[in-house]
């Protein structure tokens, strides 16, 4: 078994974290009744000796005794940070896995990436050896972040050289929330645009998702409750939407649920991992079949069922549907089509009691109306774990390297010109030390060789399948 840390940065990063933590400690309770430490709980917690001063010594088997998280907590103010150790959750960490300051990122990359990156590099380093020592067999490092604020976009990115440096052959998956258009941040399109020439560059994969997706997809949620039709679709106290009072009152910006619906995006994309299953995918394999090209490692994500939620059951006869919404742009944590864009390559990782004969068949349905590129045209990775979440029979995740991901690209670069143009607030990043402002002329041709390379593969839509050649051996 393998084990991942999880490091959040930011208050987006660390409220997701948050988020994420609970459902893990939920769905590890669900299924791990006796209360023994096994190698499915040991993916994401420590078993620790509370008895022995300091550190605590680690407890390999036997009985659950305190749960550590494998995480580092970061951010350069105090507030989301402290809320987590005051809540339920403030016996899963302890302070040696906290980095926090007082004065904040000021919605400033420079300020996260240039200033906090150097003065606390040392500080982060020693929580990141400390959190890889307590590791037997150490994988993956899930990096959780907003590409909009100051610290998760400036901080964030600065953690992946510094992960890439150390860590070299550890993967470096990356969650990163794109803020909408609407974002009240008006220097996120700097940030973001600095951010993305970082994730270009340091990242294994990048998640994207994006504010608007989840917003939606949590309207349509409320709309559902407010109908008074629940029936078997929709229960009020489910995990999906734990924060509870979004029913009561329908919130304009119910980030509880929001955050939620990405904590369960990881939680199933490290399921196979932690869980027995017909057919396993390890998160390596995830990078090596979706990621042809190194830079177009951005991954658009649809989790199956959303608006059934997670203590409700899902009917048997939903389970093909389940499959088409997976494909539909309802589904997507990104605002993208995928079916009328290009595939390098797609996953698709079901939970639950579901056959392979399944997986094979809605495949095969599905194809004809999916557009691959001409090398790849059997571009599917599938996995199959048997351990459904809590309150399901099964669900799905797809992940699609996928062309239909330039549009945001695309529109990010047009808000960043919109400000750029005209120079506003740049005087904010230039007067900090080693910002200059081919920073800002970097990363603009970062990005624009990212679209570039996505238009050169939408160029190959109209192409004929090559039919390839079998390699022939004289005997």
């Amino acid at each position: 078994m393998t084990q991942s840390v999880v490091v959040q940065v930011g208050q987006c990063g660390n409220q997701i974290g948050c988020c994420f933590w609970d459902l893990a400690l939920r769905e590890h309770a669900a299924v791990n009744q006796k209360g023994i430490y096994d190698e499915a709980i040991g993916s994401f917690f420590r078993n620790v000796d509370t008895r022995v001063v300091g550190d605590g010594s680690s407890i390999s088997k036997g009985k659950i005794c305190s749960l550590k998280a494998r995480a580092v907590l970061i951010d350069m103010e105090e507030g989301v940070v402290n809320e987590i150790l005051q809540g339920p959750l403030r016996d899963v960490f302890d302070s040696k896995q906290l980095i926090t300051d007082i004065s904040g990122s000021g919605n400033n990359w420079a300020v996260g990436h240039k200033v906090f990156g150097s003065l606390y590099r040392e500080q982060i380093l020693e929580k990141l050896r400390k959190s890889a020592e307590h590791c037997d067999c150490l994988q993956c490092f899930f990096i959780l972040h907003s590409m909009g604020g100051g610290t998760g976009s400036g901080l964030g990115t600065f953690l992946l050289k510094v992960l890439e440096d150390e860590f070299p052959e550890v993967y470096r998956f990356v969650t990163s929330v794109y803020p909408s258009s609407e974002d009240d941040v008006i220097t996120s399109p700097y940030n973001s645009l600095l951010a993305v020439k970082e994730l270009n560059e340091h990242a294994d994969c990048v998640l994207p998702i994006d504010n608007q997706s989840l917003f939606d997809i949590i309207s349509k949620i409320d709309l559902v409750v407010n109908s008074g039709k629940l029936g078997p679709i929709v229960k009020p106290n489910s995990l999906v939407t734990s924060g509870g009072t979004a029913f009561k009152k329908q919130h304009k910006k119910p980030f509880d649920a929001m955050n939620n619906i990405v904590a369960n995006l990881l939680l199933h994309l490290t399921s196979s991992a932690r869980f027995e299953g017909s057919l396993n995918m390890d998160l390596n394999e995830i990078s090596m079949n979706l990621v042809p090209f190194p830079q177009l490692h951005y991954l658009v994500s649809s989790l199956t069922p959303l608006y059934t939620l997670a203590d409700v059951n899902i009917p048997p006869r939903r389970l093909d549907l389940m499959f088409s919404d997976a494909f539909s742009k309802d589904h997507q944590l990104i605002q993208a089509d995928p079916k009328h864009s290009l595939y390098l390559a797609c996953a698709l990782m079901v939970r639950g009691n579901v056959q392979i004969s399944d997986l094979r068949r809605n495949i095969e349905r599905l194809k004809p109306s999916l557009q691959f590129v001409s090398w790849n045209q059997e571009g599917w990775k599938t996995s199959l774990c048997s351990v459904p979440p809590v309150g399901h029979s099964h669900s799905l995740l797809a992940l699609a390297n996928n062309t239909c991901v330039k549009p945001t690209f695309i529109e990010l670069r047009e808000r960043f010109m919109r400000l750029y143009k005209k120079k506003a607030h740049l005087h904010h990043y230039l007067q900090v030390e080693g910002m200059e402002e081919s920073c800002f002329t970097e990363a603009v041709s970062s990005l624009s060789a990212l679209i570039e390379e996505y238009d050169q593969l939408d160029a190959t839509k109209s192409l004929p399948v090559e039919d390839v050649q079998r390699l022939s051996i004289a005997v």
